[in-house]
């Protein structure tokens, strides 16, 4: 068998699998396509002027590797036939049999046909060595998804690589002894306060991992996830871990709008068990659980609030570190609320820039109005509630008719179609009952077509009559046959 070399073809499959950290198999695999489509490319040089092959026209071709000859050759399946009209597909049955006497019609055999190594030509060379490197990179991402879709969500150990115009490339590994791979952390991801430097680690949140065969890091990581906060907090809260405590939401403004504001979260927390303190648990002895997860977000503030079921309780404590005096649920249905704060606690409620009540509206998911309780028009208020809950109950129970109505309608409608169907049937019934109580309702038409036996026994009888009477007064026989005809 023929075969184009390949020097150092086992060298060059073992620098590329740890160039790019890729199995053997996977590059062996690569390469077998690129030099198939690189013998297509010499194919197709040959038959510029009769035209192109079709797209699956090589399907039977396949390239062989052998390693230790260090070259490769190209081999084509074959169908057995009698005449042949395509030599790249079939082969005539006495050629074979020239060589196995036993071979049959439709039956297929492998041939070798590589071409000779001048033959391959410069530019089926360039279409391997491209195709091999789009092989390759389709053969890394396939890995690099296979190894992190499960770890999606999740926290990892990053180092920062280098700088491409807003984003910092770095390096996660998806654990102990495997190779790392380059994640994408963009500027909306990235925190304020950090300082970004080559070969500095972070934590970093794997936000998304992608697919298809697009250029770049396949990873997108994230500083400013919410998801980071409740892993600080879960690795440093061992009553999180043992679900003692548990994380109901989390509130984050990683990058603020403006840059007179800083980061902050706010995180809401419960328990099932009577003795437990969430908010304790969360905060440590003198704040020395929470301090590590703020050293770690570079000195993000962060309020720990206890969550309630009773959402003026949830809104109130949202709004901490402000005093609220009371919550008024104003309208229930679309959940908005006014919290009432005496007047030195207005701007602390409010925040600056509106981050407080802003974190606390996105936390709670009610609509949150600050309002200065010496200011306050309750009697407003309180009239303007009275009439929307009127309003919604008016609204409610007009539904509630037209819904009547459009049942009432339908029960009607089908009740209307079973009384037709009823009477239907009762005049059929009475219909059938009245022509066997009456037989002169019945058709006539029925008796006179059907014996005309019965018609001559008739006229037989008048026949007899007849011969009677003549004795008496000699009637013609003509008369009587012609009363017969009529």
């Amino acid at each position: 068998m023929s075969m184009v070399p390949l020097p150092g073809l086992r060298d060059l499959i073992d620098g590329i699998s740890r160039e790019r950290n890729l199995p053997r198999q996977a590059v062996q695999e690569a390469l077998r396509e690129a030099l198939l489509k690189g013998y297509e490319r010499y194919r197709r040089t040959q038959r510029l002027d009769s035209g192109g092959f079709e797209d699956n026209y090589f399907n039977n071709f396949e390239v062989e590797l052998d390693s230790d000859r260090e070259g490769f050759r190209v081999l084509a399946t074959k169908r057995i036939v009698e005449a042949v009209t395509n030599p790249d597909h079939e082969i005539a049955l006495h050629e074979v049999q020239e060589v196995a006497a036993e071979a049959q019609l439709e039956d297929t055999v492998v041939l070798d046909v590589t071409p000779e190594q001048s033959e391959f030509g410069r530019m089926a060379a360039m279409q391997t060595k491209q195709v091999l490197a789009q092989k390759l990179r389709d053969q890394q991402r396939k890995l690099v998804q296979e190894e992190f879709q499960d770890l999606e969500g999740t926290v990892l150990q990053a180092r920062v690589l280098r700088f491409e115009r807003q984003s910092v490339i770095m390096a996660v590994s998806s654990g102990y002894g495997q190779p790392e791979v380059e994640a994408e952390l963009p500027k909306r991801e990235q925190l304020p306060n950090d300082n970004y430097r080559a070969n500095a680690t972070f934590k970093v949140y794997l936000k998304r991992v992608g697919e298809g065969s697009s250029r770049g890091p396949q990873l997108m990581v994230s500083r400013a996830d919410a998801g980071l906060v409740v892993y600080l907090f879960a690795n440093e809260v061992p009553e999180i871990e043992d679900e003692v405590v548990r994380i109901v939401a989390v509130a984050r403004e990683a990058n603020p709008p403006s840059r007179h504001v800083g980061p902050r979260t706010k995180i809401a927390v419960d328990t099932l068990e009577r003795d437990v303190d969430p908010v304790g648990a969360c905060i440590g002895a003198r704040g020395s659980r929470i301090q590590v997860v703020v050293n770690e977000l570079r000195g993000e503030k962060i309020d720990v609030i206890r969550w309630s079921p009773d959402p003026a309780t949830y809104i109130a404590n949202a709004l901490s570190p402000a005093r609220v005096e009371e919550v008024r649920l104003i309208d229930p249905d679309d959940r908005q609320a006014h919290v009432l704060v005496a007047d030195d606690q207005l701007s602390l409620a409010i925040g600056k820039e509106g981050q407080n009540v802003r974190l606390a509206a996105r936390l709670t998911g009610w609509k949150i109005d600050i309002k200065d309780i010496t200011k306050y028009d309750y009697e407003g208020e309180t009239r303007r509630m009275e009439e929307l809950a009127e309003a919604r109950r008016k609204a409610a129970e007009a539904e509630l008719a037209a819904e009547a109505e459009r049942a009432a309608a339908l029960a009607a409608e089908d009740e209307e179609a079973e009384l037709d169907e009823e009477e239907f049937a009762d005049e059929e019934l009475v219909s059938r009952q009245s022509a066997i109580e009456d037989p002169d309702a019945l058709e006539p038409d029925y008796e006179l077509g059907a014996d005309e036996d019965d018609l001559d026994a008739s006229l037989q009888e008048r026949r007899n009559v007849l011969d009677n009477d003549t004795q008496d007064a000699d009637i013609p026989d003509d008369e009587l046959d012609d009363e017969t005809t009529d």
